[in-house]
């Protein structure tokens, strides 16, 4: 209820601020596992890629965010998690992991913080393993825009990938960087 209220007031509020456009919303599976992959420009990114999301989306938020007791209760409600970006966080790993076998959609930005410009190096190795381990299709979005009042901001969506169909067996840590950087590029080959 929340979560659809906050939804609801950020598709109004930020179709008024800025001319979005979404291109691809057919790529989107209506249902079943799905990891959400986009680039990160602004901190207004998951509130706006949510609000023109059909369904609802569980993002991975770095554990500063709920240092602030005013912000901790609605991302809880908006399904927002912690996650240490200073370490292996296994915690996250599992919430992430339990949030995928349900069949719901889990949001990550594989740079793991806000990006101007496309760098394969930045691309997170757990991305790959939470798709692969989950055996979910990775979304790829790409977002394009200044963030100026009533600029354009357009959102990309790409075909769904699926990596643990190509990849069998185990992998090991090269293996997982590899397969993010791809999920990177996939993403930034979305904005042309």
């Amino acid at each position: 209820m929340f979560y659809s209220l906050v939804k609801a007031i950020a598709f109004v509020v930020f179709n008024f601020v800025f001319r979005i456009k979404v291109k691809g919303k057919e790529q989107i599976p209506v249902s079943g596992r799905l990891v959400l992959c986009s680039n990160h420009k602004s901190n207004w990114d998951p509130l706006i890629l949510a609000s023109v999301f059909p369904r609802k989306i569980a993002w991975m938020g770095k554990k500063e965010l709920f240092d602030n007791k005013l912000l901790k209760a609605p991302l809880t409600w908006l399904g927002v998690f912690p996650v240490d970006r200073q370490v292996a966080d296994i915690s996250a790993v599992k919430t992430a992991l339990r949030l995928l076998k349900a069949e719901k959609v889990l949001g990550i930005f594989p740079e793991g913080t806000r990006v101007k410009e496309f760098d394969p190096n930045n691309a997170k190795a757990g991305v790959a393993l939470l798709a692969m381990k989950s055996k979910a299709p990775v979304l790829p979005v790409y977002i394009e825009g200044s963030y100026k009042l009533f600029s354009i901001l357009s959102i990309t969506i790409g075909e769904p990938l699926e990596y643990h169909k190509e990849y069998t067996g185990k992998l090991g840590n090269e293996e997982y960087s590899n397969i993010s950087q791809e999920i990177l590029a996939k993403i930034y080959k979305l904005g042309g």
